[in-house]
């Protein structure tokens, strides 16, 4: 199995109106590959089509056209779905049920007996943060984020080659965000691919090896997450970090050197320069200013302006 996920040609068309029905398509030709053993970050704005992808390979909705195939499997396939997990954006379960009931709930519905249950359910309600004391609470007094919690350690119980997971992070606090992250991090070095709806874009830099950008229902970029960042090495750019100059005097001092910027940032003067070649002549106006080099380092597009450029426009 080359791909443990394989989307060819995927459309959805909703039918909205009252009267005079019309088309929208909320997905559009989408042809995507994921690779096992990675955690994948699939990308876009409100509406770019993410939780309509997943709900159709999670056989929710059926696509217009297009197929898609999970562990080389069809997505219609059954048998396929007792090997994979799933954790919706807002994971909603029956409110008296306490955690620990659920977890066994799920857990029977895998035929595990019952001590296995209780095991499974203990490791993973600790490993996705849940405190013990909360186990025995009914789920109808747990917060977004406790929810959101329980939705992760339910899509684990069957320890799945794969997991599918709708902004997992939605309702959680930084240290909930961490946790969780330490968590998602944990199943790739268990060899569990992990493909991840988010647009909490500090989470996909810490975290996903590949990422897809979506836009209006096309995709618009993918790749290494490593390669659509750094730019060309015939363009890189370099930022020079300074103190003790003056924002106006380095300014003064470096005007004859095409496509400097300089910024004031709360740790000294930045100095962002086209090329190689233009670091020593302004280290040169530094050392005339009687300034001092903090660092010198090659710029790289930030993931936010890579969503910007590709999700946006």
């Amino acid at each position: 199995m080359d791909h443990i996920v394989e989307i060819q040609n995927l459309t959805k068309d909703y039918e909205v109106g009252f009267w005079k029905k019309r088309k929208v398509r909320a997905l559009d030709g989408l042809t995507l590959a994921v690779e096992p053993g990675q955690i994948f970050g699939f990308l876009g704005g409100n509406g770019a089509g993410k939780t309509t992808t997943l709900k159709i390979l999670m056989g929710l909705l059926f696509p217009t056209e297009g197929s898609a195939k999970i562990l080389g499997r069809d997505i219609s396939d059954v048998e396929m779905r007792r090997r994979i997990g799933y954790c919706p954006e807002s994971p909603y379960f029956y409110d008296y049920l306490t955690a620990a009931e659920l977890m066994d709930y799920f857990g029977q519905l895998f035929g595990y007996d019952a001590s296995v249950r209780k095991a499974k359910s203990a490791d993973l309600l600790t490993r996705a943060g849940l405190p013990e004391k909360d186990w025995n609470k009914q789920l109808r007094k747990f917060s977004k984020g406790m929810q959101q919690r329980v939705g992760l350690a339910q899509a684990l119980i069957n320890d799945p080659e794969i997991v599918f997971l709708d902004e997992p992070m939605s309702g959680l606090d930084p240290v909930g965000r961490r946790e969780i992250r330490e968590l998602i991090s944990s199943l790739r070095d268990r060899g569990t691919t992990v493909f991840m709806s988010t647009h909490i874009l500090s989470d996909v830099e810490a975290l996903c090896d590949n990422v897809a950008v979506l836009r209006g229902g096309k995709l618009s970029a993918t790749g290494k997450l490593s390669e659509l960042l750094v730019q060309s090495e015939g363009d890189r750019a370099f930022e020079i970090m300074v103190s003790g100059v003056g924002h106006e005097a380095i300014q003064h001092e470096i005007a004859s050197i095409n496509g400097c910027r300089v910024s004031s940032k709360p740790g000294g003067i930045s100095i962002e320069v086209p090329s190689e070649s233009d670091i020593d002549p302004v280290l040169a106006a530094v050392r005339q200013l009687n300034g001092s080099l903090i660092s010198v380092n090659p710029v790289k597009q930030s993931l936010e302006e890579l969503f910007v450029e590709t999700a946006a426009g």
